[in-house]
């Protein structure tokens, strides 16, 4: 079986977020980057099927050469090979469809992608690239099991989860419960010297056009400060809830 993963490179949730350029550019001064937590989960996966299966590991960015240690630390958990694509992520669209070049020139029986990145949220990009690669997709998935060309998986829905069954070549979009939190894997010292071994090639970006454009970044409006009312008045509590925070 061949896998590809897809690593998205993304700040660490503990990271103090800044931006410049009258904020229209995310400032990465001081930023830590981490392997996208629904796309590890994913790796995680990937890296059982292997044990299990005798699958070949590949992962996947579309980023600058700021995202290699990254697509390193990939190696180390156990990827046999990373791919960069040489290019800007700014989109979606532009995402998926350079990972669908990769996709089709790799001849991948099944993709493993994060169903959405910590940064921007957007939940698009495996879908789209189903879309670009004809293949079969499942989307918040969070359990997967494999036998030959037959897959049995869960994803969750509005209220409880749902068991499909389809076919290889498939393409995933993962989150928790793919693996547990107690599954993934810390690259140990053997894993991080074999990673600087293994092959990271790096392909220039296919032709595709960005199709949306940053306008600005806002931050959330600081909450207001907190009012402390005596438990013996009552009149006062009663007060503020009815006219400052209307709720009764």
């Amino acid at each position: 079986m061949n896998i590809l993963v897809c690593i998205s490179h993304v700040p660490d949730t503990t990271s103090k977020i800044n931006f410049t350029n009258g904020d229209t550019e995310f400032d990465t001064s001081g930023v830590q980057f981490v392997i996208n937590p629904n796309d590890e989960f994913g790796l995680t996966k990937a890296m059982f099927l292997k044990e299990q299966n005798g699958a070949t590991v590949t992962v996947v960015n579309v980023g600058g050469a700021d995202a290699e240690p990254t697509l390193r630390k990939a190696l180390a958990i156990g990827a046999d090979s990373a791919i960069r694509v040489n290019a800007e992520a700014k989109d979606g669209f532009f995402v998926a469809k350079q990972l669908s070049e990769v996709v089709k020139n790799g001849n991948y029986d099944l993709v493993i992608a994060g169903k959405e990145s910590l940064d921007y949220n957007g939940g698009m990009v495996p879908g789209m690239l189903a879309g670009f690669t004809d293949y079969n997709f499942i989307n918040a998935c969070t359990s997967l099991e494999i036998d030959g060309n037959n897959v049995v998986a869960v994803r969750e829905i509005d209220g409880g989860n749902e068991t499909i069954s389809t076919s290889l070549p498939l393409i995933v979009g993962g989150q928790k419960g793919l693996v547990q939190e107690s599954e993934l894997r810390i690259p140990n010292m053997r894993g991080i010297m074999m990673a600087r071994k293994k092959p990271l090639q790096v392909v220039e970006a296919s032709n595709a056009d960005y199709q949306t454009n940053v306008i600005s970044f806002e931050k959330p409006a600081e909450k207001s400060a907190v009012k402390l009312v005596s438990p013996d008045n009552i009149d006062e509590l009663i007060n503020l809830l009815h006219n400052e925070a209307k709720v009764i």
